[in-house]
């Protein structure tokens, strides 16, 4: 079959859901990372990371490293949004979560995650309409910077710190999910190596702290764009040998998949429990993105290097409908992992978040399974790259700049810059290891970041479209809103697609209340400093 030699022993196991048995395929062809897909890989860590590099050249000031020159057209900038909200995370976690199986299909399992993206889509269009014309009144260069114009610098330290914690525990989980993918291919060629998965996160998290720290945003734009381009590439390269393995091509894909209902979309189920249901999905994914793309920094700083607000909101919105051909892609992967192995021997797993490098790994033909290894890396190091960027940014623009006692010069404040990006990068090295033990990988990062986007999400509700909120209502709902959201986290069983919309309500009435009580003179101080106006 295609130039491959196999064997067939009879041999029938139990299907998931509604699946009919089938032969199982006793593949005995010479499997494994050969030579060839071991140069690929290396290719592609040394080129990018080079590549990266180059950047260090354009950076003569703080701001050239972390906004740029912003004349990056907006298309690019627009792959370059896609690219770093996709993460290891997205692209093994998706096609695990289509793989396996669960009690009910709202919890996964099936395509229905696609009600979460056209949240996705909703919100771009609500940010371009509110936020990114506020972003674009004045020259700031933080998202927080926002808050501190509205409310006072002491908002802005408790959103940035906010950030700060949620981006590099986020990010550490993002770290730990690529290390799954090299753990699998060194396993094979290394197997009596010990702690892989430590020296994976280590590759990963150095090489991409290597060209972070010389090129700055500049080398995160261009090299998000060729990681783009890589991990796309080898997407479509993995379902077109996906095709060619399932016997009987797509029509039996669609067919196996169908049986066991993968390729459901919609539930208009009111469960509050399930998190893939029409209303979950497109109340949590729009709040999601509104905090995620509107208030996190990782984002909005893509954004700020656009030429104009104008270009700006092209390049959010143009990335919504990218990001779901992408979804649509990861998730077709797992339907078709799926019919493959109900006719082929299941790999030993320790989890199913291991189902496609396993698969990568141990089927895919010499070249190609170097290729897609590489596909799963540029997805880790596009966003990792970008959140060291931006973690860093924060903390020079929010933190350092404002409290130090002395004011430094560029050369200097450069300096700086990129060692506290290497300071990052060892914490979210470090984060990552710990994050060995926090179950799924892809629910983990999205719970840890919903947690917390809605206090932050919260807070920009009423700096933006309230003009009677006070920084001491603002700085209230956020404590508030912080602690339901870990009450809730820890004792009930709401989804966490719910999460941001919850967080965002408690935060905004708070605020709201703690600002009417507020006396005149407060609000007269607040107003005075440009609080009393909305940012539109």
């Amino acid at each position: 079959m295609n130039g491959r030699s196999f064997s067939i022993r009879s041999s029938t196991r139990p299907c998931a859901r509604r699946c009919v048995p089938l032969r199982i395929v006793k593949w005995t062809r010479d499997v494994g990372f050969s030579t060839i897909d071991y140069l690929t890989l290396i290719a592609y860590l040394a080129g990018i990371t080079l590549f990266g590099m180059r950047f260090r050249r354009a950076q003569r000031t703080v701001r050239d490293y972390f906004i740029g020159a912003r004349t990056t057209s907006w298309v690019v900038i627009s792959l370059s949004i896609v690219a770093t909200e996709t993460s290891t995370l997205t692209l093994i976690g998706v096609p695990a979560l289509v793989y396996s199986d669960f009690a009910r299909p709202e919890q996964g399992g099936s395509f229905m995650y696609l009600q979460v993206v056209l949240g996705y889509i909703v919100a771009r269009f609500i940010i371009s309409w509110i936020l990114i014309p506020a972003y674009f009144q004045g020259e700031l260069l933080t998202a927080y910077a926002l808050l501190e114009r509205r409310f006072g610098a002491a908002t802005k330290h408790v959103t940035a710190s906010l950030f700060l914690v949620m981006r590099a525990l986020a990010e550490g989980v993002r770290v730990f999910a690529a290390s799954l993918v090299l753990s699998a291919v060194l396993t094979r060629s290394l197997p009596g190596l010990p702690h892989l998965w430590l020296w994976s996160i280590a590759l990963v998290g150095v090489l991409t702290l290597v060209y972070t720290f010389e090129g700055g945003i500049g080398a995160v734009i261009w090299t998000d764009l060729i990681q783009f381009v890589i991990y796309i590439a080898g997407s479509l390269l993995a379902v077109h040998e996906l095709i060619q393995l399932v016997p009987g091509g797509l029509p039996a894909i669609h067919a196996i998949g169908a049986r066991a209902d993968k390729f459901q979309v919609l539930s208009f189920s009111w469960n509050p429990a399930m998190p893939f249901t029409f209303w979950a999905g497109l109340t949590g994914g729009t709040f999601l993105t509104l905090a995620s793309h509107g208030t996190d920094q990782l984002l909005v700083q893509r954004m700020l290097t656009c030429r104009t607000m104008r270009d700006a909101q092209k390049a959010l919105v143009m990335s919504g409908f990218v990001v779901l051909f992408q979804f649509v892609l990861f998730l077709t992967i797992g339907a078709m992992l799926f019919a493959y192995y109900q006719s082929h021997p299941r790999p030993a797993l320790t989890s199913n978040d291991e189902i496609f490098p396993a698969f990568i790994v141990q089927i895919l033909p010499r070249g190609i399974a170097g290729l897609v290894i590489a596909a799963i890396f540029a997805a880790a190091m596009s966003n990792l790259s970008g959140s060291l960027n931006s973690l860093a940014s924060t903390s020079i623009f929010d933190f350092y700049q404002p409290l130090a006692r002395r004011r430094h010069s560029d050369a200097r404040l450069l300096l700086l810059s990129r060692w506290c990006t290497a300071g990052w990068g060892i914490v979210l090295i470090g984060i990552a290891i710990l994050a060995r033990g926090w179950g799924s990988v892809f629910t983990a990062g999205l719970t840890v970041a919903s947690l917390v986007y809605g206090p932050m999400l919260g807070a920009f509700a009423v700096g933006v479209l309230t003009r009677r909120a006070t920084e001491r209502g603002a700085i209230a709902g956020i404590a508030v809103s912080l602690a339901v959201m870990v009450l809730v986290k820890l004792y009930t069983p709401l989804a966490w697609t719910w999460y941001v919309l919850v967080g965002t309500i408690v935060c905004a009435a708070v605020a709201c209340a703690v600002s009417l009580t507020s006396s005149p003179i407060e609000l007269e101080t607040t107003t005075g400093s440009g609080a009393g106006t909305p940012l539109r």
